[in-house]
């Protein structure tokens, strides 16, 4: 019987060990690239804690103070903790205090609360076996005792399941909660989170030294005493419990909010700057096509008149007319804010991609377009600037590779679709539950908000956005109403 029960508390520990690999792997980096990593944090994990509970199973026997127990089998078990994931993750980061802190709180409440909750079972187990015993039933002291121990052996291990049972569930609802795993946390957030796991593990190691009084010297348990304790003992525990657990959703939803709120300001901000930049530029180009038309009319009245002067005067203002002609516009889709953008986005785009080619032929807005020019600024200035950034990567990595940015719009009724296309180098980085591909620009807070961006305008107008990959050809798809977008407050109406 006493093997049989080691050998299960072995399991459990291993098993503990799996749930802290598991929990600690889920948010720090592994400093080795292995399957062994993990396999060894278990193995060395299990070992610790039987050693710790062999070596106060001994020091019990020699009159220990139990709250001295309590303390030090905490302290020795948040070590190995620690040396644990320093070892083994590249752990030196302020989540670390709360990853260590909330599994020992995860691991010592599931026990707690297993144990207390299934004592009024194994205490009922016994009742029913010594009823037995009066009536006769068992025919000799062997059966009786092979009939107990199994009736204690099974109920053992229902406990050891029940606590493998919380502490994996538990965990897992951390992991699954906590959905931003690389946000660096400030220490007024780790309080936060902090404080709920190291009071469930307060609570534990106060149950730990109040749980066994003696009575007239002979051990007693605190809830045979009071009986209602059964009760009310492990409802506080599994509250504790559930404190950490919505501590830390109720901390991502925080993350969230805030986050959003961000993003909302800064693309804000982008919109309002780029709604000005688009109307200047649009007076600019405007104001030159203009004085184009006017210097040509002049330059052709100053030719007739130079018709009897032969050599330097017709051939300065042959040179002065091609350099207006080179004035002309590269791109022309039928609005004046994208044939500006494009040819502004293309001049630059070039300087990085010599080779880039720009096809805007199937670019072609209607007349009667009812979308405001700088909401088509923003959409094709954030598409461009994907775009471009893509293809310059695409040539850092493949000199040869070509470099492409397609245009395509298509009317169907009132509704228009707009799709840019363009080459990359066929990686693409996706986090799960997250919308958009994640930006490879060091300062990720302030980037990677062009998808955003075009999200937003495209929601205006009632309207959706996608994208694919086809091989190494990302394609980015716009579907709108052609008609005047819904003015939220969040960009004004100019």
């Amino acid at each position: 019987m006493y093997k049989m029960v080691e050998l299960l508390y072995m399991a459990v520990v291993l098993f503990q060990g799996y749930c802290l690999q598991y929990f600690l792997g889920s948010f720090l980096e592994s400093r080795w690239k292995s399957r062994w990593n993990g396999l060894c944090v278990a193995v060395l994990y299990a070992a610790g804690l039987y050693g710790i509970s062999r070596m106060f199973n001994q020091v019990l026997t020699t009159g220990y103070n139990g709250y001295r127990e309590a303390v030090w089998k905490l302290a020795l078990s948040l070590c190995i903790l620690v040396v644990l994931a320093l070892c083994f993750y590249k752990a030196f980061r302020l989540i670390t205090v709360f990853l260590v802190v909330a599994f020992q709180a995860v691991a010592d409440i599931s026990k707690y609360a297993a144990v207390i909750l299934l004592a009024i079972m194994g205490d009922g187990v016994v009742a029913i076996w010594n009823r037995c015993v009066e009536k006769g039933l068992f025919k000799s002291d062997r059966a009786l005792m092979m009939t107990l121990n199994g009736s204690m052996l099974a109920v053992q291990i229902f406990q050891y399941l029940v606590i493998a049972m919380l502490l994996f569930i538990s965990l897992r609802k951390i992991v699954r909660d906590f959905k931003e795993k690389d946000y660096e946390i400030h220490r007024t957030e780790l309080m936060f989170l902090l404080i709920p796991a190291a009071a469930g593990l307060l609570i534990c190691v106060l149950l730990r030294i109040i749980i066994v009084t003696l009575e007239d010297n002979v051990p007693e348990m605190l809830y045979d005493r009071y009986p209602i304790l059964v009760v009310v003992l492990p409802a506080i525990l599994l509250l504790s419990l559930l404190s950490i657990l919505y501590g830390v959703k109720l901390f991502q939803d925080m993350v969230y909010r805030n986050k959003a709120k961000s993003e909302r300001v800064i693309l804000k901000n982008q919109v309002r700057s780029l709604q000005e930049h688009m109307e200047e530029m649009e007076r600019i180009y405007s104001a030159i096509r203009g004085m184009k038309h006017d210097m040509k009319n002049t330059l052709a009245v100053i030719g007739q008149l130079s018709m009897e002067e032969k050599g330097e005067l017709q051939e300065y203002l042959a040179d002065l007319n091609q350099t207006f002609d080179r004035l002309d516009m590269r791109f022309r889709t039928g609005n004046t804010v994208a044939d500006t953008l494009l040819n502004m986005k293309y001049h630059e785009a070039v300087r990085l991609v010599p080779d880039l080619e720009m096809d805007v032929d199937k670019l072609v807005f209607p007349q009667d377009l009812k979308i405001h020019s700088y909401d088509i600024g923003i959409i094709l200035g954030n598409a461009v600037d994907n775009a471009v950034r893509a293809c310059r990567k695409l040539k850092e990595k493949e000199p040869g590779a070509d470099a492409f940015i397609r245009f395509v719009t298509l009317q169907k009724g009132n509704l228009l679709v707009l799709k840019v296309e363009n080459s990359f180098d066929g990686k693409l980085v996706r986090r799960p539950r997250e919308e958009f591909p994640v930006t490879d620009k060091p300062d990720k807070e302030n980037h990677g908000m062009g998808l955003a961006n075009i999200k937003n305008t495209v929601e205006k107008y009632h309207g959706t956005m996608d994208y694919m990959v086809k091989g190494r050809v990302f394609i980015l798809s716009m579907m709108m109403k052609n008609e005047r977008g819904n003015e939220d407050g969040f960009w004004s109406d100019r």
